[in-house]
């Protein structure tokens, strides 16, 4: 995904913490609400760095396979910084998978490559969302009993945080400013004038990205869309399933 300079990163998570700390120590409600978080920022984390190094190793790259990264197991996946914000911040990383676009078959081009790597991670999470709001609605349709008891009040909590998550994590990753996947493959269908511009100035497109994620503008300018996906994802199957949705 990403790989910055960690001063900054570690002065950001600080705050974060800090800002963040006293309402869990203080809300036994809000600590809950974290802890029934991770399993879904587990799963939206591996499963976004797994795909990267899928797309790779299918484009011929075996360096991800080489570096132990073509699996599911999160420690395989997790950075601790990233993991961290994406639960006080609500946006984040993994550990970034290094490819080596020279080694891609000449079925594409470099350039398209790298931009089917940089989109299998987003993508990835994108289906994720889909099938955890299949299995929510399978659930109340085929088990609904099951689904008012505790157990299955914890389970629909643990989904809907999956589901969020993931297009959350999705759409994030979107953006096309470095050093989000949406660059890489914005980069791909720029001209050619266009794209020598985007990489000369890659380095003020990082300054950029800092200041709208510090400042909130990020959140602010995809909350919309993600609830759009959200609310698409939950009419659709609403509808298959039989539901009816109150607005």
């Amino acid at each position: 995904m990403f790989n910055f300079d960690r001063r900054t990163i570690y002065i950001v998570l600080a705050i974060l913490i800090i800002m963040n700390l006293a309402q869990y120590l203080t809300d036994s409600q809000a600590l809950l609400g974290l802890v029934l978080t991770l399993p879904g920022v587990i799963i939206a984390i591996t499963f976004h760095e797994f795909a990267h190094a899928f797309a790779a190793d299918r484009l011929g790259d075996d360096t991800p396979r080489r570096q132990g990264r073509l699996n599911l197991n999160p420690l395989s996946h997790m950075d601790p910084i990233g993991f961290t914000l994406l639960l006080f911040a609500g946006f984040g990383w993994g550990k970034p998978v290094e490819i080596n676009p020279v080694r891609f078959n000449r079925k594409h081009s470099m350039e398209t490559g790298e931009a089917i790597v940089a989109f299998a991670g987003p993508l990835m999470n994108f289906i994720l969302a889909i099938v955890g709001t299949l299995i929510y609605f399978a659930m109340y349709r085929f088990a609904t009993s099951f689904m008012f008891t505790q157990t299955g009040i914890i389970v629909t909590i643990l989904l809907q945080g999956i589901i969020v998550t993931n297009i959350g994590l999705g759409v994030f990753n979107l953006i096309p400013l470095p050093p989000l996947d949406g660059s890489k493959v914005l980069i791909r269908f720029l001209p050619t004038g266009a794209k020598n511009w985007f990489i000369q100035n890659e380095q003020i497109f990082y300054i950029v990205f800092i200041v709208i994620w510090i400042t909130g503008i990020a959140g602010s300018v995809i909350s919309p869309a993600i609830q759009a996906m959200y609310n698409g994802l939950i009419g659709f199957f609403a509808q298959i399933f039989g539901f009816t949705i109150l607005s």
